[in-house]
């Protein structure tokens, strides 16, 4: 495996992967893995721009041929040039910010672990403009029919944001402690909740029609240790994926959740999983004990292992040029 630090952004398919590093340490990363080269750049941000990136890299948005990366603990949103990578602009003011969605060409919402609110960005000029009340520690969030849907670890709703207004109109009873959201190739919402073994509420799978805001479908994780998350779904978007310490799938027509590994754990430590489109390969990534340079592990779709290589410390989620 070429670990080559020269080699920016090719022509060629990539894929990104933000590294969350070691908290208060201010060693958070983007790697790049060039797919028809197999190379990695292990640390893009610092590459291009000559100083880190920052403390804990939570996540990151590509959006109108710039790149939106949230770090966490330092209470920030870089913004960098696609094609360049370099920066262009930071957004300030944030608390412990965690994902980011552009809800339109001009205005993105940005959730929070900590702040109980949705901060409200202008993206022309890369500034906090407002919040939205919504306690708790709000997480993924997904656009559908002009409003988002957010998740939230610390209660059983999925909030419903009217983008026009900045305002909750509605909230829908999930499972608790929703972490992920995604949308299937008929427009349908599905929700993955890890439950708490401490609070006897199980974990659970959750299909909501974006119309009716009606939930239609509630699959339950018979263990109370069950703790699934990082949900994904792939290309044609009719099969989720999810770690639930291994990697399991979920076809969108089944009506129950699965007991059959598609990849088994073994003695890794998965934490974030992704699909490459068109391909449909499978990208894992194991922390490993989340002070070591973590591993990302390449499957064929029927689970046969292809390569690994080596991105940055606690590797937590994938992106696909």
């Amino acid at each position: 495996m070429n670990q080559d630090p020269s080699i920016i952004i090719s022509n060629n398919r990539g894929v990104y992967i933000t590294n969350e590093g070691n908290f208060q340490f201010g060693n958070a990363k983007v790697s790049y893995y060039d797919i028809a080269n197999a190379t990695v750049n292990e640390d893009l941000f610092q590459q291009t721009n000559n100083r880190p990136l920052g403390d804990v890299c939570q996540s990151m948005n590509i959006f109108n041929d710039k790149i939106y990366i949230v770090v966490n603990n330092s209470g920030k949103i870089e913004v960098v040039d696609k094609k360049t990578f370099k920066s262009i602009g930071t957004i300030s003011n944030l608390q412990s910010p965690r994902y980011f969605l552009p809800v339109s060409n001009a205005k993105a919402y940005v959730t929070d672990l900590y702040s109980n609110s949705i901060s409200i960005v202008d993206l022309t000029s890369n500034v906090k403009t407002g919040s939205i009340l919504c306690k708790g520690w709000t997480e993924e969030l997904l656009l559908s029919y002009g409003n988002a849907f957010v998740t939230n670890m610390l209660t059983d709703k999925v909030y419903v944001i009217n983008t026009a207004t900045d305002s909750i109109e509605d909230s829908i009873q999930v499972g608790y402690a929703s972490n992920s959201i995604r949308e299937d190739k008929y427009g349908m919402i599905w929700v993955l909740s890890s439950g708490s073994n401490q609070l006897n509420k199980l974990a659970s799978l959750c299909k909501i029609n974006p119309i009716s805001r009606q939930v239609e479908k509630t699959l339950f994780f018979t263990n109370p240790s069950d703790e699934p998350f990082k949900l994904n779904i792939n290309f044609t978007k009719d099969t989720l994926y999810y770690i639930n310490k291994s990697i399991y799938r979920f076809p969108i027509t089944s009506s129950s959740i699965t007991n059959n590994v598609f990849i088994n754990k073994e003695t890794a430590n998965f934490y974030a999983i992704g699909i490459e489109p068109y391909t449909g390969i499978v990208y894992v990534a194991d922390a490993i004990d989340y002070v070591q340079k973590g591993i990302i592990y390449r499957y064929k779709p029927d689970g046969t292992l292809i390569n690994s290589f080596k991105a940055a410390i606690i590797p937590g989620n994938f992106y696909f040029d």
